[in-house]
């Protein structure tokens, strides 16, 4: 997949700008604060019409506007020459038009664009939050499964609304149809991750020995709340059994949303053992597992983001970490200071207050 063209208007802190993107790689350099993580985040939106910066889409908005909004021209293996446009009111409620039609549905559209971001706020795979994981298992899954998709929302739904339940403490029938109902989807959420961690995980310790330069062997082990192998019927009894205890929190304790997935070196946890090179390595790892999981299941060659990373590795691991990014992937990378990349062409853009910049040129032409 190729991005030709990205059009962003009154997107965070840039007011209007259209970028066409030649052949090669891309790069972008300024100092912080500049717009250029702002760009990335607006590219890797397509994929699962999410930024991997904030959960809240009304925070894209530039302040004072009444909404942002992203056009993107892309060449794809599969639907040719296409286009997508986003619109995000101050709300944050969105509206997507492809190819001038508008979604009505978010799954069918999510994964159709995958892009994978290696940011420096992902060294929170190791240190963060459960939440932190989760939300990724749950983006990369769903952007590879509507049905995956349609099942989080579904399950986020019933549970919110036992919640609701246990707040009030409602009666046994009331309790035992939100229950059943949430089972069938807790279910397929549960196997889902297992099969999707697994192969996520035949990628992740292969790459992680190419990346790290062997020593240790890593692991992406998935840690559900209710166990691997929990059933509908398994979860209705625990969920059962667990009222009483639930309605004093006011809030449904076990489940898919108490899931975690960890980051192991040699079966011992890199949060608490792993150096600082070793969890940097992990991270970078597990995202070109990501990348490798959205070839195997869809076919497609997802965009390379590289949000100020390269200038944080040291000599051996980034000359390992080139020698992995695909030779065809299309590269957009972030940085203060313009550097000498190896390998493909790169075309170079300097950042400032949300203004793009080439080299050689004074100014990228602004969107009519």
């Amino acid at each position: 997949m190729i991005l030709q063209q990205i059009t962003l208007q009154n997107f965070r802190n840039i007011e209007i700008a259209r970028l066409d993107f030649r052949e090669g790689g891309h790069f972008f350099f300024g100092q912080n604060g500049q717009g250029k993580s702002n760009l990335l985040e607006g590219i890797g939106y397509i994929t699962a019409l999410r930024s991997f910066r904030t959960a809240e889409n009304r925070l894209l908005v530039r302040d004072g506007n009444p909404e942002a909004a992203i056009g993107y021209a892309l060449e794809h293996e599969v639907f040719g020459e296409t286009s997508v446009t986003l619109r995000i009111d101050a709300g944050g409620t969105r509206q997507v038009q492809w190819d001038g039609n508008k979604v009505e549905r978010l799954a069918d559209i999510i994964g159709r664009f995958p892009a994978v971001v290696f940011a420096s706020g992902d060294i929170q795979f190791v240190r963060g939050s459960p939440g932190v994981r989760r939300r990724w298992i749950d983006m990369v899954l769903s952007a590879t499964d509507p049905l995956y998709f349609q099942a989080l929302q579904h399950y986020y739904r019933t549970m919110a609304a036992r919640n609701a339940l246990l707040k009030r403490r409602a009666g046994v029938e009331e309790f035992s149809a939100f229950e059943r109902e949430m089972a069938g989807p807790a279910a397929g959420l549960i196997e889902a991750r297992r099969r999707g961690v697994g192969l996520l995980n035949e990628f992740f310790e292969v790459v992680y020995g190419r990346v790290s330069g062997g020593g240790e062997h890593a692991a992406l082990v998935y840690r559900a709340s209710c166990g691997e192998k929990a059933g509908e019927i398994e979860l209705v009894e625990r969920w059962k059994g667990s009222r009483d205890r639930d309605s004093m929190l006011g809030v449904t304790q076990s489940g898919p949303h108490r899931d975690d997935f960890v980051l192991s070196l040699d079966g011992r946890s890199s949060a608490r053992y792993g150096s600082e090179g070793q969890q940097r390595s992990l991270v970078i790892a597990l995202r070109f597992a990501e990348m490798e999981y959205f070839r195997k299941r869809t076919n497609l060659l997802p965009l390379v983001l590289l949000d100020d990373i390269v200038g944080e590795l040291d000599r051996n691991r980034r000359e390992r970490f080139w020698e992995r990014v695909e030779a065809e992937a299309q590269v957009f990378a972030t940085g203060t200071e313009r550097l000498r990349l190896p390998g493909k062409k790169w075309n170079f853009f300097r950042v400032d207050s949300g203004a793009f910049f080439t080299v050689e040129q004074e100014a990228v032409s602004p969107a009519d």
